[in-house]
């Protein structure tokens, strides 16, 4: 296994400003960019300023198109099959909002599923008659594959899934939800907006028929960015909700035809910056190297799971066999937006996750409020510390 040097954090550190004043534990929710995205931004609005906007993105035409290479190289697939959105959620309901229900179909999702999501599973029912179904969960609190498979009949016609759940350090058995999708022949989406960034990512090896991400969060891209993909296979047989004249050619009178490709789903107008700048962050990333991210943060994670396990009146609230960077506690004397408040005030930059952002493992649980701390590849060890002697201190 390939570790990263100290050398390599040390540089690391110099591409990322704002450790030099702050301790950034809030990466599950907006990563530090690195410089070399900051300088892109800046360099490509400064043209648009300068020339003008159409005529910056024509200048700027081969890098932008090159955003979909690298974006296929991360999570192994085709070109064709990506399309890049707003933010991640828009990129889901573009993908889910495609798919075509019935009365007494069913859609299957998990007990950690974003709220974001789950609401959109609860219009559609509403709309159509199809019903939202739980897949159990096994000892470890992750999605039961076998309890999966005991659910397929003919009416099942979604399987809709969270890779990496907003708290607890979760991560669910995506390959495995894959393999039983294609057994089955039912479609599959996949919500790998934590995952994408920290995890290596392989589109075919998961099974998954689309795939959605963001930027801002592990990818250490800017906000406002996002990806959708679509297998070709699947492509063919679903029509976005919404089309515009760069989704869709306009043929005659009374007749359109779609794009052949997963940009069917983009509309003409976008912020090339921010796409720019997501292109320039996940190149970012391949450089470094996937699998050597993945050890940093789960080291990093590991070693705040076990100093906040230490401390008196700390509860650390993961669950799972296989976590990710995402450590979610509570303290028995000190609400979760307190706390965050008193660690801002030392500048240590921590997040809160309410019930409310996944209901249904929040009550299945009876969470509270939790402290989400997410450390990524470019934090360090004293920095844990610098976290967990301060949380020692305020929870006292």
């Amino acid at each position: 296994m390939q570790y990263l040097s100290e050398l390599e954090i040390d540089r690391l550190r110099r591409d990322t400003p704002g450790v030099t004043t702050r301790t950034h534990f809030n990466n599950a929710g907006a990563a530090l960019m690195p410089q070399p995205v900051v300088d892109g931004m800046i360099s490509y609005l400064e043209r648009e300023a300068a020339i003008g906007g159409y005529e910056a993105s024509a200048e700027s035409h081969d890098r932008l198109e090159r955003v979909y290479d690298s974006i296929a190289q991360l999570i192994g697939s085709a070109r064709e099959e990506i399309a890049l959105a707003e933010n991640a959620t828009l990129a889901w309901q573009r993908a889910f909002y495609s798919l075509r229900f019935a009365p007494g179909d069913r859609i299957l999702t998990t007990t950690a599923e974003f709220a974001a999501n789950y609401l959109a599973y609860l219009q559609v029912a509403r709309r159509t008659g199809a019903s939202i179904e739980v897949i159990p969960d096994d000892e470890n609190r992750a999605l039961d594959p076998r309890a999966l498979e005991h659910m397929i009949d003919e009416r099942v016609r979604l399987i809709a899934i969270t890779w990496v759940p907003t708290n607890g350090g979760l991560i669910n058995p995506a390959a495995e939800v894959g393999r039983i999708a294609r057994k089955y022949g039912i479609p599959y989406l996949l919500d790998a907006c934590q995952a994408a960034g920290q995890m290596p990512i392989d589109v075919a090896s998961i099974g998954c028929d689309m795939l959605t991400a963001t930027g801002r969060k592990f990818l250490r891209g800017p906000r406002g960015t996002g990806f959708l993909f679509v297998r070709s296979g699947f492509l063919t047989g679903i029509e976005p909700a919404m089309i515009d004249l760069f989704g869709a050619r306009w043929t005659g009178q009374r007749d359109y035809e779609l794009r052949s490709d997963a940009r069917r789903f983009e509309t003409w107008e976008a912020n090339f910056a921010a796409r720019l700048g997501l292109g320039i962050a996940v190149d970012y990333a391949l450089a470094l190297g996937i699998d050597k991210i993945e050890q940093r943060c789960r080291l990093l994670a590991e070693e705040l799971r076990r100093e906040l396990a230490a401390i008196p009146g700390v509860s650390v609230c993961d669950i799972g066999k296989n976590l990710a960077s995402i450590v979610s506690f509570t303290a028995s004397n000190v609400d979760a937006r307190e706390m965050m408040r008193r660690l801002s005030t030392e500048n240590i930059n921590v997040s809160v996750s309410p019930p409310t952002s996944t209901p249904l493992d929040a009550a299945a649980r009876e969470l509270p409020n939790l402290v989400r701390a997410s450390p990524h590849y470019y934090n360090t060890v004293d920095e844990v510390r610098r976290l967990t002697s301060a949380v020692r201190r305020i929870a006292a």
